[in-house]
């Protein structure tokens, strides 16, 4: 589907029109062939496929040709859903003109819409829509960082909290266990996509000072530029802690295996002396005095006994059981 935005931006240039000294922004959403035919010859620009934006060479993702900018980031999206994924994003720059191809529908594009129809952003140049485009993809994934944050926080809490039986403790830790490694998927890819929207803006900037664009345009791009060297940090900060978080959880499971492990080697200890016992008073021996004892039988048994408790009662003094 091929949108096309006027200066003002406040509705569609109709998508089977002439291109006129208005249009500024040629949104391509899973474009046809159709129209990157119709884009490439209005602008003189070859339009990437899906697998060129999907290549991750930065020779590939960030690029010069016939006087446009092509510049490519990986753009995190579905935040409110249990699994945000990634896509790429390609924007180009041709004079005051803006392309976007993409092949998914991040939200910071409607987002970006409902700000311009407000007065609280500007069409005026592509370099400026993509600017404003920039800071609602920004603003999203500083809320999926936040969401990120508070599951770290509440996974921090069901670990060093946790309660309960040991079979109870299991199944919590099971859980917990994939929440870990839930969180720090997502995170990766909050991680990787802030890393990749870090080198477009600097790209971006130099781009926007080899045109000589309005230099209100370069303030926002070093705002942004700040906001997502934050969040980068922020986020390799969360996979800090989620990477300790995972270390915790694991070591709490090795030491609930570890107590099954030391309760069946103390059983088999305690059982070892009646074991020696039993097999004693089973030799067929000719001369064994207990074999002619009335209470031979209730002797053995007891010996036995004795030889099973006297461990326990050395391992519980040593804290062993």
């Amino acid at each position: 589907m091929m949108t096309i935005y006027e200066s003002d931006g406040k509705a569609p240039h109709p998508s089977d029109a002439p291109l006129t000294g208005n249009c500024v922004w040629i949104d391509l959403l899973q474009p046809t062939t159709e129209e990157d035919r119709f884009v490439e010859e209005a602008m003189g620009i070859d339009i990437p496929t899906r697998a060129e934006m999907r290549e991750i060479e930065p020779s590939n993702r960030f690029y010069q040709e016939r006087g446009a900018y092509f510049m490519t980031a990986s753009i995190v999206y579905s935040v409110e859903t249990p699994m945000p994924k990634t896509t790429p994003v390609t924007f180009i720059l041709a004079g005051d003109r803006l392309v976007t191809v993409r092949y998914a529908e991040p939200r910071a594009f409607p987002l970006f819409m409902q700000r311009v129809e407000k007065g609280d952003a500007t069409c005026a140049t592509g370099a400026f829509i993509m600017t404003g485009l920039i800071d609602a993809i920004v603003h999203r994934m500083a809320d999926l960082i936040e969401r990120i944050q508070d599951e770290v926080e509440r996974l921090a809490q069901s670990v060093f909290d946790l309660r309960g039986g040991q079979q109870t403790r299991n199944r919590r830790l099971d859980v917990v266990l994939k929440r870990i490694g839930k969180a720090g998927d997502i995170t990766a890819r909050a991680e990787d996509s802030a890393a990749s929207l870090n080198r477009l803006l600097l790209y971006f900037m130099q781009a926007t000072q080899d045109r000589d664009d309005d230099p209100r345009i370069r303030q926002r791009i070093k705002g942004a530029l700040r906001d997502i060297n934050s969040l980068l940090d922020h986020t390799k900060f969360l996979s800090q802690r989620i990477g300790f978080i995972l270390d915790a959880t694991l070591g709490m499971i090795s030491n609930e295996q570890n107590q099954i492990i030391k309760l069946f080697s103390v059983m088999a200890v305690v059982l070892l002396p009646p074991t020696l016992v039993a097999s004693v008073y089973g030799m067929n021996f000719k001369h064994m005095p207990e074999l002619e004892w009335t209470f031979g039988y209730p002797w053995a048994l007891g010996l036995m006994l004795l030889a099973a408790i006297g461990p326990l009662i050395y391992f519980r003094r040593k804290g062993w059981f």
